[in-house]
């Protein structure tokens, strides 16, 4: 699915185009996604200005100067198309402006769109109980060894809980842990200072490179634009079972499910 780089890839995209615009038309072509569609969303929406783009973990936020922010989260296989020439049948929302078409394609229907006021926007119900953004300047090695304080739970399952960082994915944890020379299966109270040291400017460096690179393209991700994003040329342990770790330190990339997903390590220089 796409994760935190991928939506602040497509919310950058989207900003070149929609940000300042006058929604003119807006068109639903079924009833729902993961669940239904706001069912103002047509009125509120049509005639709005899109004042500006964000993005809050794994959601776009789309503000508009009617004081109503739509929140899209892509799901498993969403993606933003801008301007396309052609209709899918998996277009299953299209904003449209003076200038451009913007179509939420979504074939396996697991997004979402909310509307919600945007000075409501920290209650809403998923935000409210998210921790810091891993970009932020509160994600910090201190916050972290005070959030994991206790915790038996392993360090990798600990990351990917939202309540703790918000926004990140299996396959940037995997990446961080490695850089960080983590093993994903410590517990997160047993993770030493020093480690979280590490830690934190591995979790941004990863992300931030990777919206660099403009994603990674697995599965039905692409940018707005169509453009593939690459960063998955540059993984280091996701989906490298078998293979030579980069640290050429004679470890070998090894992959076990944990909690309910792959985890990629190596276990010579993860600890």
């Amino acid at each position: 699915m796409p994760e935190l780089p991928e939506v602040e890839t497509t919310v950058r995209g989207l900003a070149r185009f929609l940000e300042g615009a006058e929604i003119t038309r807006v068109t639903v072509n079924r009833p729902d996604l993961r669940r239904p569609f706001p069912p103002e969303l047509v009125q509120v929406m049509t005639g709005a200005r899109v004042t500006s783009l964000s993005r809050r973990a794994k959601y776009g936020l789309i503000h508009t100067n009617r004081d109503q922010t739509l929140i899209f989260h892509l799901g498993m296989s969403g993606r933003w198309r801008i301007d396309p020439e052609d209709t899918d049948k998996h277009d299953h929302l299209v904003l449209e402006t003076a200038d451009n078409r913007f179509a939420l394609c979504d074939p396996r229907r697991f997004g979402s769109v909310d509307l919600v006021g945007t000075g409501a926007l920290a209650d809403w119900p998923q935000f409210a109980v998210m921790g810091p953004e891993p970009l932020g300047e509160e994600l910090t090695a201190q916050y972290l060894k005070s959030a994991l304080k206790g915790r038996a739970q392993a360090i990798k399952l600990c990351l990917l809980d939202q309540r703790i960082v918000a926004g990140l994915g299996n396959i940037y944890v995997c990446e961080a842990l490695w850089r960080a020379g983590i093993h994903p299966r410590k517990a997160g109270g047993k993770v030493t200072r020093p480690q979280l040291e590490r830690l934190v400017p591995a979790i941004k460096d990863v992300l931030t490179q990777s919206i660099s690179d403009g994603g990674s393209s697995l599965r039905d991700y692409a940018q707005p634009d169509g453009e593939l994003g690459y960063f998955a040329t540059r993984f280091d342990v996701y989906g490298r079972e078998g293979e030579a770790c980069r640290r050429d330190d004679g470890g070998t990339i090894r992959r076990f499910v944990q909690g309910g997903r792959s985890t990629w390590f190596c276990a010579k220089c993860q600890r």
